[in-house]
């Protein structure tokens, strides 16, 4: 596994990560070696302008790729990520063709998981291995290099990144896009024209939300 090297002097990589590596090779664990740092290897500190934060991986075999919402191009959306695209239809009148999410990591969107490993089928079975530590160092990073736009969706993410977000720095807190909560503050937020209005003001480009991964690899 190699690590990102924009990213490789956090302390977590010194501190946390020999000791995850090495129970991680006894196990067979998802997304896997090659896309368990994806999010940072597409998005290096001094490119992130936008904070999404996840739970952990996809724990369906093939579905994952290192990513938070997202899923590899041939699997079907997530119930989740069908609400986030809802709510991007509402908000922007047009969605990504599939759930492949690079395209934003690309454009500085940092897609990050509080855990970066799962077992199949044992959703937040290494949840308390110490990946959540990378999480907030990654964000402490990249807010050296400018003020960011946290998109937090549910409990989770709010409580993982407390105290972090500054006052130059955007916050939107809603309610998860899950079904079992979306229709809770979720829907009707508009996060991401609210993100791209607050772009524009600082002099920034607004991400194209809705780039497909086939036509970001034209």
């Amino acid at each position: 596994m190699s690590l990102p090297q924009a990213w490789a002097d956090l302390a977590f990589f010194r501190d946390d990560w020999p000791a995850i590596a090495a129970r991680l090779r006894d196990q067979d664990w998802l997304p896997g070696p090659e896309r368990v740092f994806a999010a940072l290897a597409l998005t290096p500190p001094e490119a992130a302008r936008v904070v999404i934060l996840g739970q952990d991986p996809y724990p369906t075999p093939g579905h994952a790729n290192g990513l938070a919402f997202s899923v590899t191009l041939e699997t079907p959306l997530p119930r989740s990520l069908k609400n986030i695209y809802a709510e991007m239809r509402d908000d922007l009148g047009t969605a990504p063709a599939n759930g492949d999410l690079g395209h934003w990591a690309r454009q500085g969107v940092l897609l990050l998981n509080t855990s970066l490993s799962v077992l199949p089928g044992q959703a937040g079975v290494h949840a308390k291995w110490g990946w959540d530590r990378l999480a907030r160092q990654a964000v402490a990073r990249a807010q050296a290099a400018r003020p960011l736009a946290f998109i937090l969706w549910g409990a989770h993410a709010q409580k993982a990144l407390a105290g972090l977000p500054r006052p130059q720095d955007l916050v939107i807190e809603t309610a998860h896009p899950s079904p079992l909560s979306a229709r809770r503050g979720f829907f009707g937020s508009r996060p991401f024209s609210r993100v791209n209005d607050w772009l524009r003001a600082r002099g920034d480009m607004p991400i194209d939300w809705a780039l497909s991964e086939s036509a970001a690899a034209r």
